[in-house]
């Protein structure tokens, strides 16, 4: 690190050079309320982002994107789907500059409301009809607000878990906020398949949408008044009483940390690129191309879900005990060979085959994504490690998520189902690379 990098106060540290949030050892908040903090946020910001994607697939195309050719129209929205992912990074160097410089929970108080007022003016926003392009013009610029709130969440929420974690147990804390993924999914397609149950086209169109985007800002202050209830974590309490805070976490990152975050960039880039064909491209491509109706299909993700919920524990007790690398390149290796067989599961006419595509491809997702945050946050010290961290998760999220569902739309629609399959796979070799490239043993038990 530059010499001219950390702010250095005067004098040594003492027993009252304490950062505002700090509590003494005897009142730090219990583990249970550590980790529910951290899965409550993931879990509201998760369900706030999904409701978008499953409403960019069977909502805004009619509504924002008027044309005479549906597939177009569908592309146009998967195109503001994919905005968030360009905001995310942004996201991860705002509020990581802040998670370093300030602290973790203030931090992530912001990006959670960021995230929160966002979802809510989006279920407020008029269509095409009323307002032209004005209309998909502020859609996409609060798709944005989502990816920058996003952004901010993710690596302030896994630090919360992984930083409070005792020896020998950090990939089993740092899961809890992975758990919001399916938590958050899971809440996000329910809601969508009881306003389908409820409700008929027309009433669905008109207002019934709007109904978990306006609805999510019950869930948003039920996370501020979680999040308010935590204390600072004790590895940023030590940057603090130390003097370590760098001025600008995001320039030490890239100086003094280039290989980590490109380590860690590609380490993720198989997670998103199979958890968004899983979700938003098998959703647009199993409902308008295979016949299969939205319920049906939505049930089938459900199950899937389940899948991809049960598999990030376990995930986690085998990274904890053999190592996140190790684990990680497990199931990439897998996801690999289910990117080769995808084409042959994910067929017309078989909703078994459609469910058995989901179960193994959304439970290979929980194997990959419950190690992911541990070891992206294991990768940079402390004094940047919310910077670092989130700027590396984020990252892949432009590579590997935020064009998967259009590029996979548009292979499917030219070359059919196999390119899809090796889109994925190519996406797993790259991150194969990127894990053996890491250390043994330089990312949680020894391997």
């Amino acid at each position: 690190m530059s010499p001219n990098a950390v702010n250095r106060s005067p004098g040594p540290p003492t027993s009252r050079t304490r950062h505002p949030g700090h509590t003494p050892a005897a009142d730090v908040p219990a583990p249970s309320r550590v980790l529910f903090a951290s899965l409550v946020g993931t879990t509201i910001e998760f369900f706030d982002f999904y409701i978008y994607a499953t409403a960019a697939v069977l909502v805004f195309p009619a509504l924002f994107f008027p044309s005479g050719d549906p597939a177009t129209a569908t592309l146009q929205s998967l195109a503001t789907f994919a905005l968030a992912f360009f905001a995310r990074p942004i996201g991860s160097v705002v509020f990581g500059h802040f998670g370093d410089r300030v602290g973790r929970k203030a931090t992530l108080v912001a990006a959670l409301l960021t995230m929160g007022v966002s979802t809510v003016v989006i279920g407020l926003l008029p269509g095409y009809q009323q307002i032209g392009l004005l209309a998909p013009a502020l859609l996409a610029l609060c798709r944005f607000g989502q990816g920058l709130g996003l952004g901010g969440e993710w690596g302030g929420a896994v630090l919360l878990a992984t930083e409070n974690a005792p020896p020998g147990k950090r990939a089993w804390y740092g899961m809890f906020p992975q758990l919001g993924a399916p938590l958050g999914f899971f809440l996000a397609t329910g809601s969508f398949l009881l306003l389908g149950a409820t409700l008929d086209e027309q009433a669905f169109l008109s207002w019934g949408w709007r109904v978990p985007f306006l609805g999510s800002a019950v869930l948003v202050l039920l996370g501020l008044w979680v999040r308010l209830s935590i204390s600072e974590t004790p590895a940023f309490q030590q940057v603090l009483d130390r003097h370590e805070r760098v001025r600008l976490p995001m320039r030490d990152v890239l100086v003094d940390h280039p290989r980590a975050l490109l380590v860690g960039t590609l380490s993720a880039l198989a997670t998103f690129v199979l958890f968004y064909l899983m979700t938003v491209f098998a959703l647009s491509w199993g409902t308008s191309r295979l016949g299969y109706s939205r319920e049906s299909f939505l049930w089938l993700q459900m199950a899937g879900v389940v899948a991809f919920a049960a598999t990030i524990p376990l995930a986690a007790v085998h990274a904890d005990r053999h190592g996140r690398r190790r684990s990680m390149i497990i199931a990439t290796v897998a996801i690999l060979v289910f990117g080769l067989l995808m084409d042959r599961l994910f067929v017309a006419g078989s909703l078994v085959s459609v469910g058995v595509f989901l179960l193994l491809g959304l439970g290979l997702m929980g194997l990959t994504y419950g190690p992911i945050g541990t070891l992206l946050s294991e990768q940079f010290p402390a004094r940047v490690r919310y910077t670092g961290a989130s700027l590396a998760f984020n990252l892949s999220g432009i590579f590997g998520a935020s064009l998967a569902p259009y590029i996979a739309t548009w292979l499917a629609g030219r070359h059919g189902l196999e390119s899809v399959g090796l889109y994925l796979a190519a996406a797993a070799a790259l991150t194969l690379v990127a894990l053996w490239t890491l250390p043994r043993g330089a990312c949680g038990a020894v391997e």
